[in-house]
């Protein structure tokens, strides 16, 4: 008789057992133990924005659901307002809303609207995606297809799109400029360069995270690259699609990331911070013209997803906006995170196993080296990025590991502090004194 195991979760990782949670309030998380830990880390995927109890969203989520919690053959008040609300929040020009149940789901719906968009406008021989490397757009697989973290696609690639990609905005490891000694812009002229390998003709649209996620925690583009490559976009007649389901709705200290950049795409992606993890939801934020095209065309996107629009994910999505809206939590993000990168920088930024420190806003990442000189990564057997956080959390503070890969697909070790937007200055002390002591000692251990 087989002797089954303590748990009987298909979890991620079958090797390292994670504790169990029993409750959490504001910035801090119990364990079933009694443990506290602050949450540094969002809840770990970087989802949690507004922090952890929020009545107004409790109250809004007991409320809807007395009511109706699903019902498809119908819309819902829940899902026109916070479209209405979303729309508002959105760049200038971007007003219509297509619901999801999360971030993964975004990206696929962005991907397959930007075909349907030049099916509609008798433009049909365009229908290829072009992403970049060091990026992640999510697990299902059209969205793994345009991921360009190679750790992540290695597995499922018989599986994958041949979609292209072009090279990231990576300033800490450019090889592109290299020899001109200053930013040139390489990196957004590469995305010219890959539209015209596969044929301008044949190129639906672009997608790119404004702060990069999980693939390369807080790498931030240099000036001018956005501007450019809107320029490229628009040369091709090519559409922009930014992923913003972990770096929208606040994080960086803008409603939307692309906002730092002074461009406006054709298609946001949301997810994460949408709900603030109080309900599984994600959405697409598509420009007026998309629209136009489609009801004005066939007047169907014929895809969906079941859950997409529920009335209660949406009824807490409206009341998390809401919320973020009313406490200024976005302005908040801005400020407390130029606190927590100057301070990040001013413990460990010349520690010689950090190699850089970047990001904006809520959404800070580290980048950890063998060595300063040459950027050498450390081997990825040696997990460092885990070990410093599970050092942290030894400590009592939680902070995102991310995934290996960023330098060469394999190594390169980069983790995240991305905090809820309701940090205060003091959390960010002890963040910032357990991550310095974490450091110290997997540097210590490893030698």
């Amino acid at each position: 008789m087989r002797t089954l195991p303590a748990s009987q979760v298909f979890h991620r990782d079958l090797v390292h057992t994670a504790p169990v949670v029993d409750r959490a309030a504001g910035v801090h998380v119990w364990d079933v133990d009694g443990n506290r830990y602050l949450d540094a880390s969002s809840g770990g995927n970087i989802v949690i924005s507004i922090g952890y109890g929020v009545q107004d969203v409790l109250d809004a989520m007991a409320e809807q659901a007395a009511k109706v919690s699903f019902c498809g053959q119908f819309t819902s008040e829940p899902q026109e307002q916070l479209a209405r609300e979303l729309a508002d929040f959105a760049p200038e020009g971007m007003d219509y809303v297509r619901f999801t149940s999360g971030g993964s789901e975004a990206n696929e719906t962005a991907i397959k609207l930007a075909r349907h968009y030049f099916v509609e406008s008798g433009k049909p021989s365009k229908h290829k995606i072009v992403g970049r490397w060091r990026s992640y757009h999510g697990n299902t697989l059209g969205a793994l297809s345009a991921t360009g973290h190679v750790m992540r696609r290695v597995g499922y690639a018989p599986m994958l799109l041949p979609f292209a990609h072009a090279a990231p905005p990576y300033r800490y490891r450019c090889t592109l400029c290299a020899q001109a000694g200053t930013c040139t812009l390489s990196c957004a002229d590469d995305v010219e360069r890959v539209i015209l390998n596969e044929g301008p003709e044949h190129v639906a649209a672009f997608i790119a995270e404004p702060v990069v996620g999980a693939a390369a925690m807080g790498m931030v583009p240099p000036e001018g690259y956005f501007e450019r490559v809107r320029e490229i976009c628009d040369r091709y007649d090519v559409l922009l699609i930014v992923d913003e389901v972990l770096s929208g709705m606040g994080r960086t200290g803008r409603n939307f990331a692309v906002e730092h950049f002074g461009v406006v795409p054709d298609l946001i992606t949301c997810g994460k911070g949408i709900s603030s993890g109080y309900s599984p939801l994600g959405a697409v934020i598509a420009r007026n013209e998309i629209y136009d095209a489609v009801a004005q065309g066939s007047g169907m996107f014929e895809h969906g997803f079941t859950y997409g629009g529920n009335p209660l994910s949406c009824a807490v999505g409206l009341a998390v906006l809401r919320h973020i809206r009313k406490h200024d939590l976005v302005a908040r993000a801005g400020e407390v995170g130029d606190y927590l990168l100057s301070e990040i920088r001013a413990a460990i930024g010349d520690h010689p196993m950090v190699g850089e420190v970047s990001g904006l806003g809520m959404l800070a990442g580290i980048e950890v080296v063998a060595n300063r000189t040459t950027k050498e990564p450390f081997p990825y057997e040696l997990g460092v990025n885990k070990r410093i956080a599970r050092a942290c959390q030894e400590r009592g503070v939680l902070i995102n590991p991310s995934f290996s890969g960023n330098a060469d697909g394999y190594r390169g070790d980069r983790f995240g502090i991305c905090p809820p937007y309701i940090f205060e200055r003091a959390d960010v002390d002890r963040t910032v004194a357990v991550l310095a002591e974490a450091v110290a000692a997997v540097a210590a251990e490893i030698g």
